[in-house]
């Protein structure tokens, strides 16, 4: 692994994320804006999320390859059918869309703009070292995959 350390779960860095999005709109001005169907969006983000991250594990387990997002190295198997041959990472990918129903149910600006740090901190400390370890793994197979599959989406 390079200079980039996983340090922090994604399932950790969701919630932090997620405290803090909650946070902001107990502390900034109310920059707000009023979403008539709050709850309902915010169902239907979490319920995508959630189905794409169950779809997305259904796939690891399939091809009895690790899930554990902090030992990359451990992979076994380079899983790129289903939403893989879409998105190289749908479960972060299911992260980010239950965040973003979380921002919209909040309805608060600054708690959605905490949205670009979480993409940001993904692509930087834990999407590239996954795809160093990944490209260490898997070589030409990887790349070849990488160039035609997307990052997110």
């Amino acid at each position: 692994m390079s200079n980039l350390e996983l340090k922090i779960p994604p399932p950790a860095l969701v919630l932090i994320t997620a405290v803090a999005m909650w946070g902001l709109t107990m502390i900034t001005p109310p920059i707000m804006f009023l979403l008539q169907f709050k709850y309902v969006t915010l169902l239907i983000f979490i319920s995508a999320g959630l189905l794409v991250m169950f779809h997305s594990a259904m796939l690891f387990s399939s091809e009895k390859t690790t899930i554990n997002p902090m030992k990359p190295e451990t992979t076994s198997a380079l899983v790129t059918t289903g939403l893989y041959s879409y998105s190289r990472n749908p479960i972060y990918l299911a992260d980010l869309l239950i965040l973003i129903g979380w921002g919209l149910f909040l309805g608060n600006l600054f708690s959605l703009a905490l949205i670009v740090w979480f993409i940001n901190y993904m692509n930087k400390f834990q999407i590239e070292p996954e795809e160093q370890a990944l490209e260490k793994l898997f070589g030409e197979q990887y790349l070849t995959y990488k160039n035609r599959v997307r990052r997110w989406i």
